[in-house]
């Protein structure tokens, strides 16, 4: 198996071990040593022989590092140790077939969203562990510097070790206080699946998996509006997917998809659960959220044009629940749709202090903009700034061809 090929299967399979690991050990540093090693022994033995359920065998593998892990640290020497399991066959051990992962991603994240964890840790840890994002990967979703960032998780990990926040989903009563960053966490995991358009980024597999766990809220919080808009944006975003990149694998902006290419199914199941959403009091800014995917997918064919005013009214309305950086930058995409773009051009460079340098999406507005200004130089600029920030594939072609048209319409 290629050096590329085991990253894939260890990405794949981390969030899902992790959580098992800790849900059964009660550590969060002993499970991600554990699957580590786990990761360690793969690289050599699949060498010569991969096995039928790779996960399985990280599992099994990691399971018996941490208990050697227990057993070798003394200083737990009073500690009530799990039983070991019994010594596996060599087959057992290749194979793994029979091995069970339990899914205890769900309860993990109830954990690390637990209120004595502090509030700008709880879903950057969650992220961390459960959906196996790299420090870099949250630091960029946070709009932080990387050190930064990594205190914060070693701080929130030190506080689930020492304040005793026991490792299971709390009783009903204890999930409001929890929710709104299990759902943070939920939404910025799906947006790392489809980070790339083409969905061959490394987290591409999160999309089925954040559709489950949303499902799986929606049952247990029948009634909140937060999990029900967020679900329905899930379903409503994944619908698209199929018209996200041409057939060479170039990105397609959302106002050119082909709307007979989305998932009608997933459309409707979004639609019934944000119809529940809307049932329920208050308008917050995951329902706004959800009512802004369902008009885009009213859509039905490419001769209808794009509901660019709808749109705008919408953000405006955000805008009044949650006034930050990203919301106004995707309001500018509509804006410069509806007053054009000397309006929106103006908008987004108000945000240019508001640290967005390393966010892609910035970069790529502010090019869009000054390309249609009529403005090659400064939106040559901007588009280099995009591709250096390191976009999936899908985006990247789309970049390098803007890139080359405005290269084309004039001096630089």
């Amino acid at each position: 198996m290629s050096d590329a090929a085991l990253a894939a299967v260890f990405r794949a399979a981390s969030g899902r071990i992790v959580a098992a690991l800790a849900a059964r050990f009660r550590d969060l540093d002993l499970a991600e040593e554990a699957f580590a090693e786990a990761c360690a022994r793969a690289a050599q033995a699949w060498r010569t022989a991969v096995p039928t359920n790779p996960h399985g065998w990280l599992y099994r593998v990691a399971e018996r590092a941490a208990l050697d892990l227990i057993r070798r640290q003394t200083v737990r020497g009073t500690a009530t140790l799990p039983e070991p399991e019994p010594e596996p066959t060599p087959e057992e051990v290749l194979m793994a077939d029979a091995t069970h992962i339990p899914d205890e991603r769900l309860r993990l994240i109830f954990v690390c969203c637990h209120p004595a964890i502090d509030p700008q840790a709880r879903a950057a840890l969650t992220l961390r562990l459960v959906c196996g994002l790299t420090t870099a990967e949250i630091a960029r979703a946070f709009l932080l510097a990387e050190p930064t960032l990594a205190q914060r998780l070693l701080r929130a990990k030190r506080k689930i070790a020492t304040a005793g926040i026991a490792f299971e989903v709390p009783a009903p009563t204890a999930w409001p206080e929890r929710l709104d960053t299990v759902l943070s966490t939920l939404e910025i995991a799906y947006a790392h699946a489809h980070a790339d358009g083409g969905g061959t980024g490394r987290h591409a597999d999160y999309a089925a998996e954040m559709l489950a766990i949303t499902a799986t809220l929606a049952t247990m919080v029948p009634d909140d509006p937060g999990v029900l808009a967020l679900a329905a944006t899930l379903r409503f975003a994944e619908a698209r997917r199929p018209a996200r990149v041409t057939a060479d694998g170039m990105m397609i902006r959302l106002s050119e998809q082909d709307p007979t290419q989305w998932n009608a199914a997933l459309i409707e199941d979004a639609r019934r659960l944000l119809a529940r959403a809307l049932k329920r009091p208050g308008r917050d800014y995951r329902v706004l959220q959800a009512l802004l995917h369902a008009e885009w997918c009213t859509r039905r064919s490419l001769a209808e044009p794009p509901p660019w005013p709808a749109i705008l009214t919408i953000y405006d309305a955000m805008l009044t629940v949650r006034d930050d950086p990203v919301t106004r930058l995707n309001r500018a995409v509509a804006l410069a749709a509806v007053a054009g773009p000397a309006a929106a051009l103006e908008d987004v460079d108000a945000l240019a202090h508001a640290g967005l340098a390393d966010f892609l999406p910035y970069h790529a507005t502010r090019a869009g903009l000054l390309h249609d200004l009529a403005l090659p130089d400064a939106a040559a600029q901007s588009y280099r700034a995009a591709l250096a920030l390191d976009p999936g594939e899908a985006e990247r072609r789309w970049l390098e061809r803007k890139l080359a048209e405005v290269t084309a319409s004039g001096p630089l």
